[in-house]
């Protein structure tokens, strides 16, 4: 009998039969075959969702899977935190935003960026979990927010990389 998941508990309680950890990338699913070691199961999300650290695959047995966040890459930012995440959200990069600290997935060009601003910037292996946004549990799905506003999102970028937004 194969297993399946319909549902995801967001910040499950346990006990739990086991867990999974997967990488920011990764943690954007709907329809998957994950291992775990409580057997492999068929997720079947009526839609994309964003898993979390702490949410759990709710099992047609009843058992329950937590997910943890997986180490990787990231680039830890040090300096002028205001300054240094505007840059960062500018260029629509998913960014971990703590009280001493930025968190980014390792980009050598916002590496270079970011060290040219005059921040000090780590190399690591940590969990990545960015900020959510307005828009979505989790992810900010770029500008697509699910639904028509009626408007575009073009984007025209100048040769100093500011940032408009045109709505029509």
């Amino acid at each position: 009998m194969t297993l399946h998941c319909h549902s995801i508990i967001r910040n499950a309680q346990g006990p739990f039969a086991a867990e999974i950890a997967l990488d920011y990338e990764s943690r954007l699913l709907r329809r998957k075959r994950l291992t775990s070691a409580a057997g492999d199961f068929m997720l079947d999300l009526p839609e994309v969702v964003s898993v979390e650290d702490g949410d759990a695959f709710a099992l047609s047995d009843g058992r329950l899977v937590v997910m943890r966040a997986a180490p990787e890459p990231v680039l830890v930012v040090t300096g002028d935190l205001a300054r240094l995440a505007w840059h960062v959200g500018n260029r629509h990069t998913p960014c971990r935003i703590e009280a001493d600290r930025l968190i980014i997935r390792q980009d050598h060009v916002l590496e270079a960026m970011l060290r040219q601003l005059g921040a000090t910037v780590e190399r690591a292996e940590l969990p990545f979990s960015p900020e959510g946004g307005a828009y979505g549990h989790g992810r900010t799905f770029g500008h697509d927010h699910g639904h028509d506003h009626g408007h575009s999102h073009d984007h025209g970028h100048s040769h100093g990389h500011d940032h408009h937004h045109e709505h029509a």
